[in-house]
């Protein structure tokens, strides 16, 4: 069966693209979302390399299933627990008393998103070469 982790990863790579062309678009609830699941898609990547079925969309998760594989950097579960409160509230209007997520985004919020999800995306591609 081919393993196809280098696809996995090659998208989450897209998606942390996109997350920079939101951040700079000034869509920051999108930037948020899509640093999300760039690293949802890298940790999936590096599990598929050790020929782990991933399932689910909970960065955590698979980061602490990934320690089974690697030692995991210091930070990187804060960072991915950041990254996992985004998964929903960044698109839904529901996940806020009221207004809807673009009133509840700002910069900062968005760059550290990118910046989380640029430093898992470099450990991923570390942990496999």
């Amino acid at each position: 069966m081919p393993r196809r982790y280098r696809d996995w990863l090659a998208q989450a790579e897209h998606d942390l693209q996109a997350a920079s062309d939101s951040l700079a678009a000034k869509h920051y609830e999108w930037s948020a979302f899509q640093s999300q699941q760039a690293v949802d898609k890298a940790m999936k990547a590096l599990l598929l390399y050790f020929n782990q079925e991933a399932r689910g969309h909970s960065v955590v998760h698979l980061v602490q299933q990934a320690r089974g594989y690697v030692k995991i950097p210091r930070g990187l579960l804060a960072a991915a627990r950041e990254l996992d409160r985004h998964y929903i509230q960044s698109r839904y209007p529901n996940g806020f008393p009221e207004g809807y997520p673009r009133e509840y985004y700002e910069e900062q919020v968005a760059q550290r998103c990118v910046h989380h999800a640029q430093r898992i995306i470099e450990f991923v591609h570390s942990a496999i070469s």
